[in-house]
This record gives structure tokens, sequence and C-alpha cells, in this order.
């Protein structure tokens, strides 16, 4: 984090432009055995996490993030009882997860503890449900339990940073090829899925691996208010369940959910592609 006065300025690629956030004060800094955790009070995002000084989470737009993440492979899934979060240590994606009923028990693999700790004291909006009887939080390794565990899971999801530090390996097709062992029959995964802007290289390099071990998969999209670009994407991928056919709009008023940015004409259009995108990733796509 680069502090002038009360500004912080995020960097991205090399200086090529900069995000500038207002803050109040630092509320925790630490180093854990990954990388430099933070969590900082600003003027007009509320409670900020950032690792290795990349933001992570804002109270303000986080909602969009673990709401697409989340609730888009959930209702497409026929009956999800069993979900795996790998990363996610803000606690968000389990909260939205454990809000679905018929969800009974969720396996969240987090290699940071620092993460969990300082967004349980720091950023409860998020962490709230780390203590759900139905989530069990592993701190450990998320590419070692993949490759060990013999539990199968009705959806995956891959809650992770940019493919640099401790998230690397989860952008490799070693791990996918154990995500697609450790999904059931009907089984999904979502992962995030980086900028279509910045990251054009490394969403194409994705879905290439994706591409020989799933039938199914895509992109889909999202807007948000912290994310260089604005506009940012996730994997879909699984063994069969098509995110268009297979997705009944009715079951959302059926489960009397309610939600801030997610709702059907969202996940039926978060599949349309800008042009471009579909131009990068021409034939890989399959859907």
């Amino acid at each position: 984090m680069n502090s002038e006065k009360n500004n912080f300025v995020e960097e991205i690629h090399r200086n090529h432009f900069s995000i500038r956030y207002k803050i109040k004060e630092k509320l925790f800094e630490g180093q854990s055995d990954f990388q430099k955790v933070e969590v900082v009070e600003t003027l007009g995002y509320g409670r900020m996490l950032l690792n290795d000084s990349l933001v992570m989470v804002t109270e303000k737009d986080e909602f969009i993030y673990h709401d697409m993440i989340s609730h888009v492979p959930l209702f497409v899934h026929p009956n999800p009882k069993k979900v795996l979060i790998v990363g996610g240590g803000d606690g968000g994606t389990a909260r939205e997860v454990l809000r679905h009923s018929s969800v009974e028990s969720v396996v969240m693999v987090e290699i940071d503890k620092m993460v969990v700790d300082a967004c349980r004291e720091f950023i409860p909006q998020t962490s709230k449900e780390l203590a759900n009887p139905k989530l069990t939080l592993l701190i450990e390794d998320g590419v070692k339990y993949m490759k060990e565990s013999s539990d199968t899971f009705d959806v995956i999801i891959i809650d992770s940073t940019d493919p640099i530090g401790p998230a690397t390996p989860l952008f490799g097709e070693e791990f996918y090829k154990n995500v697609y062992a450790r999904l059931s029959d009907n089984g999904i995964v979502v992962a995030q899925g980086e900028s279509p802007f910045y990251e054009e290289v490394m969403q194409k390099k994705l879905l290439i691996i994706v591409s020989n071990i799933f039938p199914l998969r895509t992109y889909y999209n999202f807007n948000n208010m912290t994310y260089p670009g604005g506009l940012w994407s996730f994997l879909f991928a699984s063994k069969g369940r098509h995110p268009i056919k297979d997705f009944q709009a009715n079951r959302i008023e059926q489960s009397g959910l309610d939600f801030n940015y997610y709702n059907s004409e969202i996940h039926k259009g978060c599949f349309s592609l800008p042009q471009f995108m579909v131009n990068n990733l021409k034939e890989l796509i399959q859907i």
C-alpha cells in the first residue's frame, strides 16, 4: 500500500494506471507466511481488505462479487447439498452459500489464517457466518486438500486472489483435474476469472486448461466498483449442467431469498459476453 497523506494508491500493471481511495485510518496490518494483510477504514467504501496492497474486499460493493460467485452455480445445480469453497478468507462467499436451505454442509479451505482472523475482527459484514455449524473451516493449502481429499461436492467455488503468490497453483491443469475428480455427477465449479481487459492472456490460458477437462465451460461477467476496469469475470465449468438451459428462474422466487445484485435477468444476461471476449476465446467456450 502506497500512502500519500490520507490517500491510498493501488498500483496496477506496473503503473499503467492507479486507483486512489481516501482512508481514515489503518485498523490492522500484519505479515503472514504468505502475504501482507491490511484492513483500512475508507471514507467512501467502508472497511477494505488488502492482500499485498491489492484490494480484495470493500464493505461498499462486496455484495456484487459474493452474489455472483455463489448464487449463479447454486441456482444452476438442481439440488446443491455439499459445497466446497477454496479461499474466500473474508467469509463473504460462505455467508451467501449458507443462505441456501438445500445446502447441508460447506467446507472452506483457506491457506492464510491471518486473513480470516483480520476479517473476523474488523469486517464482520462478510465474516459473520464463519461460526455457522454447517461450515467446516480448514486452515490449509487448498491445492493439497483438493489432491488428497476423497470427498465429493455438488458445487466447488474457487474464491482466489490473482494468479500470484499463494494463489498461483489454483490456475493450473493439475488442480482442475483434481477439481473434476472431487465433483459429483451434476457438479459445477466456479472460479474467480480475472479482468477481461487486463488479463485476457490469463483468461485464455485458464479456459484452455479447463477445456481439456470439462465438457461445458465459459466465462460470465459482473460489474463492480473497486476491481480494475470495473468489468470482471468468473469461470463456469460443469460436467453437464448448462448455465442457462438448466437454470429455472422460478427457483429464485421459491427460495425466498433477497439479493442486492443478483436476479434472474442478471443470471441470464451475465453469460452474454462482449464481442472482444468472444474473439479472444473463440472455440474454447463450450456451452
